[in-house]
């Protein structure tokens, strides 16, 4: 029996994980095109030009002896260059790659382009079956891996989504950003999900893996409830911010200073999450794509992010993980 992902599971369905794993973090990069983010979705318009980044991102990951979880859309999965750059990474285990569907730039092309279609979920199951598997052959192709996860596009899960990651093959799914509502523009609803790592089906075939996202200040335990009270009034919440009283953190450098992440990590760390779940977009590593990054003094500064960041989970003792060791290590 499974149930859609955008519903609030049973505690029974939290995943344990074998002893030994402790609490460990993985590295997700939404590996996709660039376009305007304030314009409308569109078909057409995208660009590639920060594809020669990714090597430099995945050599400094390697120095870090941290193995990123590159999730590849269309532009990116037809990409030669993409899939030189990564191709070996992914073949000597310092790298992986999964699936992320951006419906409006995947083919088959058989919907109307719009804003509540651009959540995959939202589409006719076979249409989004149809668009899963074309890119997941791709992604075999061009990359020769079999991708094992997945992330929706604007996190657009649906009422078919877990069938369609079943059929396919997919472990893990990791669409579910906790603590953020999209469905004023026609997506899912994560605002009361957990944060921990659980089961999508009762045969324990497709494990969720949430986006870290945590609460901090002295009103933590009501943000749940007091942060979507508060969202249509921005001054209110800065001033809380301020005032240490609450603050909502995603585990990501665009937006969320090291400061910042830090508190949430020690969040984290303390509420015992077994796995902390970070994320970017993959545009964010050249200059001029995205609102995060617009000059290279930025790039820099994400790159510092990053440094700083692995660098504290290795003194609170959080090892890097991969999805493949994530799989192995979770009780069935």
């Amino acid at each position: 029996m499974t149930a859609p992902i955008t519903e609030i599971p049973p505690a029974s369905s939290r995943a344990k994980f074998r002893d030994g794993f402790g609490q460990r973090f993985l590295v997700t990069v939404d590996t996709e095109e660039e376009f305007d983010w304030e314009k409308p979705i569109a078909r057409e318009g995208f660009s590639l030009h920060h594809v020669p980044r990714l090597k430099t991102f995945q050599q400094f990951c390697e120095s870090e002896g941290v193995s990123p979880l590159y999730l590849v859309d269309w532009p990116i999965a037809t990409s030669s260059l993409a899939a030189d750059i990564l191709r070996d990474p992914v073949r000597e285990g310092k790298a992986e790659i999964g699936v992320q569907l951006h419906p409006w730039v995947n083919p088959p092309f058989e919907e109307e382009v719009s804003e509540r279609n651009s959540y995959a979920g939202n589409l006719p199951r076979e249409l989004e079956h149809a668009k899963f598997r074309c890119l997941r052959k791709t992604i075999e192709e061009r990359f020769e891996t079999l991708p094992r996860a997945y992330r929706a596009g604007r996190y657009g899960v649906g009422a078919h989504t877990v069938d369609v990651l079943r059929e396919c093959g997919i472990a893990i799914d990791t669409s579910v950003r906790a603590k953020f509502d999209y469905s004023a523009a026609g997506g899912a609803n994560f605002r009361d999900h957990p944060l921990y790592p659980y089961w999508l089906d009762d045969a324990h075939s497709v494990l969720e893996l949430p986006l870290t996202t945590v609460f901090w200040g002295i009103l933590r335990k009501h943000g749940d409830m007091l942060h979507p009270a508060m969202w249509r009034f921005p001054r209110l919440r800065g001033a809380l911010t301020r005032m240490g009283l609450l603050e909502r953190i995603p585990l990501t450098p665009e937006g969320v200073s090291v400061e910042e992440v830090i508190r949430g990590i020690d969040i984290a760390i303390d509420d015992g999450l077994p796995l902390l779940v970070l994320s970017f977009h993959s545009p964010s590593l050249e200059p001029g794509h995205t609102p995060y990054v617009r000059e290279e003094r930025d790039l820099e500064a994400l790159y510092d992010w990053w440094r700083r960041v692995f660098a504290y989970l290795d003194q609170r003792g959080i090892a890097p993980t991969t999805a493949k060791e994530i799989v192995e290590a979770v009780e069935v």
